[in-house]
């Protein structure tokens, strides 16, 4: 499935234009690492925050987290730069993830610690991060995160992207950006 076009407003849609209002042809939208890279690589800016989400992914999956999804947001998904008049400083992001075989969340806190790290991550890799462990998580923690990344901050709904865990894409999009990065330069 493929992100909807920016709508009037500069949002994805939460609903994809055309789909049953009812239906479930909607945000979270999935689409592969390398589709998202594609979509929303527009500008060197959002070029470097791609680069630093992909580098997120490649330091998660170095520890053993390889299993999940993540939910995708923020300015960056919205066309900020003609709403707004600037560039996205960073990305939102909700990793879901399963722990490695063996692991719990008391075992494993200390190797997971680096990455719920908000402003080191944020500062690293242009990612505003938080990481869920499934399949503890709670109806009411998913309910949150849908309904704060369904809306701006103005109460406008919108849409948001979801990509797999897996490495299995990354390689692709790092290449895809590094083939893009030259569009950008002077």
């Amino acid at each position: 499935m493929s992100i909807p076009d920016w709508n009037m407003a500069g949002v994805v849609p939460p609903i994809r234009p055309g789909a049953n209002p009812a239906g479930k042809n909607r945000s979270p939208y999935k689409v592969s690492l390398i589709d998202f890279a594609d979509r929303f690589c527009l500008s060197a800016e959002r070029l470097k925050i791609l680069n630093g989400f992909i580098d997120l992914r490649a330091g998660l999956h170095s520890i053993g987290l390889t299993q999940g999804f993540q939910w995708i947001d923020g300015s960056f998904l919205e066309h900020i730069e003609d709403t707004e008049g600037r560039s996205p400083n960073d990305v939102d992001v909700v990793t879901y993830a399963f722990l490695p075989a063996g692991e719990t969340q008391l075992t494993f806190m200390s190797t997971l610690q680096p990455y719920m790290d908000r402003q080191a991550v944020k500062n690293l890799y242009k990612v505003d991060h938080f990481i869920k462990i499934l399949p503890q998580l709670n109806i009411h923690d998913i309910c949150y995160w849908y309904s704060l990344w369904s809306h701006r901050r103005d109460g406008m709904w919108k849409g948001y992207a979801e990509v797999d865990l897996a490495p299995t894409d990354d390689a692709q999009a790092k290449s895809l950006l590094a083939t893009k990065s030259s569009g950008f330069q002077p």
